[in-house]
């Protein structure tokens, strides 16, 4: 049974977003599978992506997002900007980009407005 909104889950399928819910130790997280990187700028091609929603979402916004694998920029070979801490979470070590969201709007964002986050964010990542 899921426990994303129906809205989010609409557009992950409207989307053609291949996902997985995981529940471990009362965290819920969705792990958005095999997403495309920015052509070019990491040393992965694809990584999936976990977003960990808090309790009380969608109304309160998710905060920050983590990669698997992890990557680093090219050519520089360095991790982006507070993205070089690990976080344990179903089973693997995910790199934890550390991006905080002070621009939610209850009742109007979802899955949707993080992975637009998600996106923006690794374009713009820096060493």
């Amino acid at each position: 049974m899921s426990f994303l909104p129906a809205a989010d889950l609409e557009y992950l399928t409207s989307k053609g977003i291949a996902f997985q819910e995981v529940e471990q130790n009362g965290k819920k997280g969705v792990i958005l599978k095999e997403r495309p990187l920015p052509n070019g700028r990491f040393d992965a091609a694809k990584a999936d992506i976990l977003i960990l929603l808090p309790k009380g979402y969608p109304d309160v916004a998710p905060d920050m997002f983590y990669l698997t694998p992890w990557v680093k920029l090219v050519p520089s070979n360095t991790y982006p900007k507070k993205a070089d801490q690990a976080l344990d979470f179903a089973g693997q070590k995910w790199q934890r980009w550390s991006r905080h969201n002070k621009e939610w709007r209850p009742g109007v964002d979802g899955i949707w407005t993080m992975i637009k986050r998600v996106e923006d964010a690794l374009e713009k990542a820096a060493a």
